[in-house]
């Protein structure tokens, strides 16, 4: 399985990007996927992930009314958008998915097996 998450960019504390993360390989359609970011001098944290199915997302409470992910399984890309952008959001965003199959998916970074080379989004003040 390997991920390519893209869509990030600078823009101004308010605004909104739409990242999106296209899996290849087996089952793609069939895992979890989870987004992930880590800030400038932190750890990485998790953002939101969604089932396998898209029936069931979770959220970290900082993103929560802002964020929304998505999935579009005929086309392996699972989405994040991010509306309502503060300075604090500014990082690199992972998407990442796990071995099993038709799983909710994690909040545990530990947890997942496959990562994206990450993207960075940039929000000024």
């Amino acid at each position: 399985v390997q991920l390519q998450a893209s869509g990030g960019g600078l823009v101004q504390a308010g605004g909104s990007l739409r990242l999106s993360c296209a899996g290849s390989g087996r089952d793609f359609g069939s895992r979890a996927v989870g987004w992930f970011r880590r800030a400038p001098g932190k750890e990485r944290e998790f953002v939101a992930v969604v089932s396998w199915n898209g029936g069931i997302k979770s959220y970290e409470d900082p993103v929560k009314g802002r964020f929304t992910i998505s999935r579009d399984n005929a086309k392996n890309t699972v989405y994040l958008q991010m509306n309502f952008l503060k300075p604090e959001d500014t990082a690199v965003y992972y998407c990442a998915t796990r071995r099993l199959i038709a799983d909710w998916g994690s909040e545990e970074e530990l947890k997942y097996d496959y990562w994206g080379q990450g993207t960075l989004v940039t929000v000024s003040s």
